[in-house]
């Protein structure tokens, strides 16, 4: 048995099943499937969370864009950053990993489904 072998722990397979829906749940509105597909999968309920709160922010920062100057500004600050944020969630879901990501993670606990 070489060390990758040895390294890697056999995966959870409430993670298994929900890796892909969690996964695409970072992708904007697709927040939903997770949410709605695996009601009882805990993995899958924590990172669809923090996509909807993604989500509910990237939606208010396009409302802000009607702003005249500021409002390009922002939209242009946050799709980056919300970006950036959507893309670890991806990561950390095919990772099999439950990353809280700051601030959202809070918001995001207070969701009762």
């Amino acid at each position: 048995m070489d060390t990758a072998e040895k390294n890697q722990a056999p995966k959870d397979p409430e993670i298994q099943d929900a890796q892909f829906f969690a996964a695409i749940g970072y992708l904007s509105f697709l927040c939903f499937v997770p949410l709605a597909l695996k009601k009882g999968n805990k993995f899958a309920i924590f990172h669809g969370k923090q996509a909807l709160v993604l989500f509910i922010l990237e939606l208010a920062a396009a409302i802000l864009k009607v702003v005249p100057a500021l409002g390009d500004l922002v939209f242009t600050l946050s799709f980056v950053v919300f970006g950036i944020l959507s893309l670890i969630g991806i990561v950390k879901v095919l990772m099999g990993e439950r990353w809280e990501i700051p601030v959202i993670h809070e918001i995001a606990e207070r969701i009762t489904l």
